[in-house]
């Protein structure tokens, strides 16, 4: 059975969509909580999350520029 995968719009959309979400997380935080300092031990765990939602937004990205 042939394998069908997904559209490459799709998968672009969807790592633009991640890199947005960390953008607005990110300025969202700090306009709430008045913490811009990414490593202050308070705010660590939600950086982590924008982190690795910029990370696997612009993996995701780069991957499919290289596929074309």
């Amino acid at each position: 059975m042939a394998e069908v995968g997904f559209p490459d719009k799709v998968l672009k959309a969807l790592s633009i969509l991640l890199i947005v979400g960390a953008v607005v997380v990110y300025v969202g935080w700090g306009i709430a909580y008045g913490s811009w300092n990414l490593f202050e031990p308070r705010f660590i765990p939600i950086y982590a999350i924008v982190v690795v939602m910029a990370l696997f937004g612009g993996l995701g990205y780069l991957l499919l520029k290289n596929k074309e």
